[in-house]
């Protein structure tokens, strides 16, 4: 085992090169398109809402059906990856599947249809992640690890999927009507898997497979929950995922239908969230490689709190309003963190993909399948505040469980209790 995990601590590189910036930028490009085709539906639904004739809780529906493929899709490729060790391949084919689910949401004509293409695309899309990460980690130099796997799974998704995607989709919804704007969000995947396969390498073979291989499943899941922050960090991505997805499903709503912002303004706020998180890719992340993960992602939980604050409270200026947006979506810069870096580094290399996958399975499950559902309940039976006040518990609890993490950064490893 010794030998194993000396061979999986030798994959990076020593140093931080071209073919690592290349790496970390297609793949976030490649997610950044996955989150374009997974926002759309949110962001188009106030034209979708009424022609479907749903109600809100069909509309959480949606977004559960989503995660819940989405989670068992991302465990089982996890670990199959784990084992194999044929990422890559993977990768590709999971790119060219969820753009081929975008153009089946586009042929929606009913509530059902719907549902079955948000199943399909979630099964298409969950492996992409955890796998990104782990071809990341395992190429990346440690000390610039942090802010690496930030970009590679904040940057492009934000860009793409909260910034451009509001932007785009919803003004050409408006424009064309909304099942052709999911035809226009499913070519770029088709483009992104063409430069995967062209540009990417496949990690190097290490000794670790046949020792997965061997090891029974439940030993595998003790030894990966045997670390203190793998629990921590399953909780936190129940919590913020389902921030993120009651954000997602029912702000551009209530914006829209009870604080009566046009459309297109909606559009503008929401996008908004983008560019705070594409910042964030950078500042977040890499402040966490400077000072810690465990304060970092402490402060961004309570800064949480500021945006349903603001979309309930605020009525002033537009921008103003954004700005406050802006400040309270930093903790959407906290997701590699606990999804990705933390438990790349609190667990051993031969179950890095596996560790990671779990942590998003956890948040996509009880976070993403549930919380956009029972949110929707809310919605229905109190009003659409209702979901904005649920954001604000679970930030609150996130940045309090966050007090009891151990610290993994490399550059304070000699700080760790």
């Amino acid at each position: 085992m010794l030998a194993v995990e000396s061979s999986a601590r030798g994959a990076a590189s020593p140093t931080f090169g071209r073919y690592h910036v290349i790496l970390v930028a297609l793949l976030s490009l490649n997610f950044g398109i996955l989150f374009f085709d997974r926002n759309a539906l949110s962001f188009v639904m106030p034209f979708v809402k009424p022609d479907l004739g749903l109600n809100n809780t069909q509309v959480g529906l949606t977004s559960s059906a989503l995660s819940l493929a989405w989670a068992l899709s991302a465990l089982f490729i996890g670990a199959r990856a784990d084992r194999s060790g044929r990422r890559k391949g993977y990768l590709v084919a999971a790119t060219v599947a969820f753009s081929l689910c975008s153009f089946a949401t586009g042929l929606a004509n009913s509530f059902f249809m719907l549902v079955g293409s948000r199943l399909l695309m979630g099964l298409a899309d969950g492996g992409i992640a955890p796998i990104s990460q782990s071809i990341t980690a395992l190429a990346v130099p440690p000390e610039r690890r942090g802010v690496a796997m930030g970009v590679m799974q904040n940057f492009g998704s934000n860009l793409l999927g909260s910034f451009a995607a509001p932007v785009l989709l919803v003004g050409f919804a408006a424009a064309y009507g909304w099942h052709k704007a999911f035809y226009l969000a499913g070519v770029p995947g088709l483009i992104s898997a063409f430069l995967l396969w062209r540009f990417i390498r496949e990690p190097e073979p290490m000794a670790h497979a046949a020792a997965v291989e061997t090891l029974p499943l439940h030993r595998r899941l003790r030894e990966i929950f045997g670390h203190r922050n793998m629990p921590l960090c399953a909780l936190i991505a129940v919590l913020l995922v389902s921030y993120l997805v009651i954000c997602w499903t029912f702000t551009p709503l209530y914006l829209t239908k009870v604080r009566g912002f046009a459309p297109r303004e909606m559009s503008w706020l929401m996008g908004t969230l983008g560019i705070s998180a594409t910042v964030g890719s950078f500042a977040v992340s890499g402040l966490s490689d400077r000072i810690g993960r465990r304060p970092v992602l402490i402060a961004a939980s309570f800064l949480g709190l500021i945006l349903p604050l603001g979309a309930l409270y605020y009525s002033g200026s537009v921008w103003i309003l954004a700005t406050l947006f802006f400040f309270g979506w930093a903790l959407n810069g906290t997701f590699p963190l606990f999804m990705g870096t933390i438990p790349s580094e609190s667990v051993s290399r031969i179950h890095m993909t596996t560790a990671i996958a779990l942590v998003m399975g956890a948040g996509e499950v009880f976070g993403g399948v549930l919380s956009p559902a029972l949110a929707g309940w809310a919605a229905d039976v109190a009003g659409l505040s209702a979901p904005l006040w649920i954001m604000m518990g679970l930030c609150t609890a996130s940045g309090l469980l966050a007090l009891a993490l151990k610290e993994t950064a490399p550059a304070l490893e000699s700080t760790r209790p």
